[in-house]
């Protein structure tokens, strides 16, 4: 009793002791400035480290303020803490939402980050619109967009499927279903396509270009969705896999239309190799906050910054077999957690069919976003490609 009673004051001493060091300081600045100045001050205050780490300190009396510190406080100093409106106002969000400020990248071993999954940009050529540019990369916001419960979600065994449809969805069973995959005795056996080729991604360092038609996009096919793809069938051929690159600029110089002609492109390519197993249409996404903001989808793997990555399924009446392409997405988001955690976004399913009707082992998939850098998507691509061979060299051998 007498312990807790000494905790007691002793946490009644410092809050007092933070109380006062926090009230001169706000006399000082008002004293000295006028509001408006006292406001910028507060807000430089607020975003300094090592003022966050002291208020931190006063207020519960221990730890360095650190990441690592705040996520392993108890039930009783995060709810002194979620009371103090110092530590509120300087952004310090230990509620386990998302936080005022830039989220926290973590690591691959590491929790995911808590925030709001933002919509996919997949739609067909009628919903899409290019983007808007990617400004300076400082007015980018990074997120980490890794679900945290499975409300809103289509959930099973640890994959998370985003439904945009109204379609009941059995995902267990989507997961444990058997993929058809035919090992070809000769010819090529993923095809890589790119319906908007000339996507690209934030200007950064070297990678630059100058924009084709629009924004966030070039015919360079150094930096644009060509690069990507490139990086894929290096990393395929690598293990072994004999893969078709398209090229094709089907989004140039007409952006409607674009599904279809590079339907047309895919439909001949399946006609001539019959031997094709995997088709792979690559793209990235666009997110934009409502108020113009530009996200960037990003992880850290072995320690560097890698976009992230989002397997979109296709359905609707013209798609009676989407169920076998989310059976072949669900292993490949399982292989994606298993080497790369947070690397993939979940699984989106949406009701235009992207071209996937043709194959039953048809995906589209997002590779970053255009505030991504080229080398974060060129990561991804890397990372995105070592599972899906894994997958598919997998599956040959059953």
């Amino acid at each position: 009793m007498k312990r807790q009673e000494r905790i007691c004051w002793g946490l009644v001493l410092r809050r007092t002791g933070a109380f006062c060091l926090a009230a001169a300081g706000i006399w000082l600045l008002l004293a000295g400035t006028g509001s408006g100045q006292a406001a910028e001050a507060l807000h430089v205050l607020g975003d300094d480290p090592a003022f966050l780490t002291a208020a931190l300190q006063a207020e519960l009396g221990s730890g360095d303020g650190s990441a690592a510190e705040q996520d392993a406080l108890g039930p009783w100093e995060r709810l002194v803490v979620g009371q103090s409106p110092l530590l509120r106002q300087m952004g310090l969000d230990l509620s386990g939402g998302e936080a005022a400020g830039p989220v926290r990248t973590p690591e691959p071993s590491a929790a995911p980050t808590a925030v709001t999954p933002a919509p996919a940009s997949g739609g067909e050529d009628a919903q899409e619109a290019p983007a808007p540019p990617a400004t300076s990369p400082e007015d980018i916001v990074e997120r980490t967009l890794v679900p945290t419960s499975t409300e809103g979600y289509a959930y099973a065994d640890g994959l998370y499927l985003y439904n945009r449809t109204d379609l009941s969805v059995d995902l267990a069973a989507a997961a444990s279903a058997a993929v058809d995959i035919t090992l070809p005795k000769e010819g090529p056996e993923i095809l890589i396509v790119h319906t908007h080729a000339t996507e690209a991604y934030a200007p950064d360092g070297a990678d630059t270009y100058a924009p084709t038609d629009a924004n966030s996009r070039t015919l360079d096919e150094t930096q644009n969705m060509i690069r990507v793809g490139d990086e894929m069938a290096r990393v395929f051929q690598e293990m072994g896999l004999d893969v078709l690159h398209d090229k094709g600029a089907y989004d140039y110089p007409a952006y409607q239309g674009a599904y279809g002609r590079s339907g047309a492109a895919v439909a001949d390519y399946l006609a001539r190799y019959p031997s094709i197993q995997l088709v792979l249409d690559v793209h990235r996404d666009a997110l934009v906050g409502n108020d113009g903001t530009v996200y960037k989808a990003v992880t850290k793997v072995d320690g560097e910054k890698t976009a992230q990555v989002m397997l979109v399924v296709g359905s609707g009446s013209g798609h009676p077999n989407w169920m076998a392409n989310l059976a072949l997405a669900a292993k490949i988001q399982k292989s994606l957690d298993g080497l790369y955690p947070t690397l993939a976004r979940p699984m989106t399913l949406r009701g235009s069919v992207y071209n996937q009707e043709l194959s039953p082992g048809s995906l589209l998939v997002e590779v970053g976003s255009h505030g991504n850098t080229l080398q974060e998507a060129l990561r991804a691509a890397r990372c995105f490609a070592r599972a899906a061979g894994q997958v598919y060299l997998g599956l040959m051998d059953h």
